[in-house]
């Protein structure tokens, strides 16, 4: 298996450099790292007293890199799931929040097991992905990879502004869809066709 620093490398290659979409929730970004968490960890890095665009344009891969390990697979414990589950949710922890976790659980629920949908992984959600794990370990991760693809297509269902990101100018897969099946396994990718038919909706 991976290191958790190649993991999180392969996430900051997937989150590009810097951006700063006006129609994105998360505001200035540079390697994932949102300037809202930049304010909040009081990374300052130009050191003028406050936390604006220019710190983020400061940020650098290492910086990244550590801040994702610490704050988006140390603290919410992501370490403590089945080895072969903590990629896929560590790279939706670092795009999603505690969304990541949910999604989770309530996939966990949906094959039988008895937990809290809260975003936080205890102990109820730890022996609850174990069960699972050896219930389907043929299966958990393809899961999960279905269960985040669809959360980024009702995302985009409810928020026209953010269709750009599940679907591409030329109106194939997007980016959301195409981060989703990175842990998807080739035989649950989604058409060009079935895909075009989630999106027709859309317009």
């Amino acid at each position: 298996m991976k290191t958790v620093s190649e993991i999180a490398k392969e996430i900051i290659a997937r989150e590009g450099g810097f951006v700063n979409d006006p129609q994105d929730p998360g505001g200035a970004t540079k390697y994932g790292v949102t300037i809202h968490t930049m304010r909040r960890l009081g990374l300052d890095l130009d050191r003028d007293g406050d936390v604006d665009v220019a710190d983020v344009r400061r940020l650098t891969r290492s910086q990244a890199e550590q801040i994702f390990i610490k704050h988006y697979f140390d603290k919410p414990g992501i370490a403590t799931l089945p080895e072969a589950l903590q990629a896929t949710v560590f790279d939706m922890y670092v795009n999603a929040g505690v969304n990541a976790v949910k999604i989770l659980q309530r996939l966990l629920r949906q094959m039988g097991q008895q937990v809290a949908v809260d975003g936080n992984i205890g102990r109820q959600t730890i022996a609850a992905a174990q069960a699972a794990w050896r219930i389907a370990p043929d299966h958990l991760v393809d899961a999960y990879g279905i269960a985040r693809r669809n959360y980024y297509f009702r995302l985009a269902d409810h928020r026209p502004a953010s269709r750009k990101y599940a679907r591409n100018r030329k109106g194939g897969k997007g980016g959301w869809i195409k981060r989703a099946e990175e842990f998807i396994s080739p035989r649950y990718h989604m058409s060009p066709q079935a895909f075009q038919e989630r999106v027709v909706a859309w317009g």
